[in-house]
């Protein structure tokens, strides 16, 4: 249990700095535009303060994949929530309740019994064909679903929508980060500087997906989407690919198997706890908005 108790606590700041984020996308996607036009977000101080707290939140993401199996990493990211809907309760001055108390419990517990079940880190890495082929598809399905979502009449469901693309690709970056953060320590750099490319592209993508998720859709319902879907991502590539167990065979399975859904049911109840983003937001299509964008960074420049 000692050797995964620095992943653990890593994983616990990392979580923090995620949710910080994830506060402060969604008040920029909620609130007036700091500067008119489609990259008015942009030109926003809150919004690059999210980018820097995403960026401490994934090089501590990192640091923990160097040192945890993705089986532990993953689901621990899961905090995300239980931290960010507390926080967005304080902004808001209104108080968590009983229920929002109730499911940071379960989510806890749940991520508890997972650490407790979660075997030692394995040095099996990704192989050198299987990593393009990973991402591909990954991409593929994230394409596949955001486009799907500019065919939501209903905010809630596009941001729910965008955000599971979001989570699927950040899950598929942090496999990507713990193959890297293995070919470095073993000296196999032969690979390293594609995986890296592919994980930043990764990245970006995840980061442009889940800030289109908020827009309409308020924080709880795309937050937690994402934060169950990645880990579900990276952990069927962990078990299924590389190899990763738990404790105390099949027995030691199912019990994760059922901390994980109690994690769920609290990620769940916590979504269930916070107040939902307004009514009649219209859907924004996303890739448009990014084309435009683009377009009005090019004129300004010329």
């Amino acid at each position: 249990m000692s050797a995964l108790l620095l992943p653990a606590l890593l994983c616990l700041v990392s979580a923090m700095a995620y949710a910080g984020a994830a506060v402060v996308q969604e008040r920029v996607a909620a609130g007036p535009a700091g500067a008119p036009g489609p990259c008015g977000p942009l030109r926003r101080p809150a919004w690059w303060g999210a980018v820097a707290l995403t960026g401490l939140g994934a090089a501590l993401h990192v640091a923990a994949l160097a040192y945890g199996p993705l089986s532990l990493v993953q689901p621990l990211g899961a905090l995300t929530i239980v931290f960010a809907l507390p926080m967005a309760a304080v902004r808001a001055r209104r108080p968590v309740g009983p229920a929002g108390r109730r499911g940071a419990v379960l989510a806890t517990a749940g991520l508890a019994g997972l650490l407790a079940l979660t075997g030692p880190p394995r040095a099996e890495t990704l192989g050198a064909g299987e990593r393009p082929l990973l991402a591909a598809a990954v991409l593929a399905g994230a394409t596949a679903l955001a486009l799907g979502a500019r065919r939501a009449r209903r905010a809630v469901v596009r941001g729910v929508v965008l955000a599971a693309a979001a989570g699927a690709v950040f899950g598929m970056a942090s496999v990507l980060t713990k193959a890297a953060a293995q070919d470095w320590t073993s000296h196999r750099t032969t690979f390293l500087a594609p995986t890296l490319l592919a994980t930043a592209v990764l990245a970006a993508a995840g980061m442009l997906l889940s800030q289109a998720s908020y827009h309409g859709a308020g924080l709880a319902a795309p937050l937690a989407t994402l934060t169950i879907v990645n880990p579900v991502v990276a952990a069927a590539v962990g078990t299924a690919v590389l190899g990763e167990t738990f404790r105390y065979g099949v027995p030691g399975g199912v019990l994760a198997a059922l901390s994980g859904a109690v994690a769920t049911t609290g990620v769940t109840t916590l979504t269930r706890a916070a107040p939902d983003g307004p009514a009649g937001s219209p859907a924004r299509p996303v890739f448009p908005r990014i084309r435009r964008c683009l377009t009005h960074a090019g004129a300004e420049r010329e």
